[in-house]
């Protein structure tokens, strides 16, 4: 089931934290590990901010796809729960509610320019980030 959160609560933050920083580390090998865990402050802050979009099995919050504005920050699925789909679920709410998506990518996590090419996004520009790691930024038009 997907569902929206307007106001988040504390064992909801904390659950998808955990969820945001398994799965970036998961994604980004290539980043060090101390990069996400130093920015989990200013996730915990921003998150409430955010638009979010959560998938949820037996009450429990398994995905979640979160966005400002029409720019996707990112979609973070629990390990176990990968290729399943999940993803592409919550891409759809937000396609239903937004003519225009945009996202950055790292070109070297190729199973997400890969899922996001397949869900019509098209790459607009290309950047070097922080670490040296090139960026796609990607854009989706009803």
């Amino acid at each position: 089931m997907i569902k929206k959160i307007d106001t988040l609560t504390a064992i909801e933050l904390e659950n998808i934290l955990k969820i945001w920083l398994t799965a970036n580390c998961d994604a980004h090998p290539f980043i060090p590990e101390a990069y996400w865990q130093g920015n989990l402050a200013f996730v915990r802050e921003q998150l409430p901010q955010a638009d979010l979009y959560v998938y949820c099995e037996n009450n429990e919050i398994i995905a979640f796809l979160g966005m400002n504005a029409h720019y996707i920050a990112g979609i973070f699925v629990k390990n176990g729960y990968r290729s399943r789909g999940i993803g592409q679920k919550l891409l759809n709410e937000a396609k239903h509610a937004h003519d225009t998506l945009s996202l950055s990518v790292y070109a070297k996590n190729q199973n997400a320019v890969t899922f996001y090419e397949k869900q019509g996004f098209k790459q607009l520009n290309q950047q070097i980030d922080e670490h040296n790691e090139l960026e796609y930024q990607l854009v989706w038009k009803k």
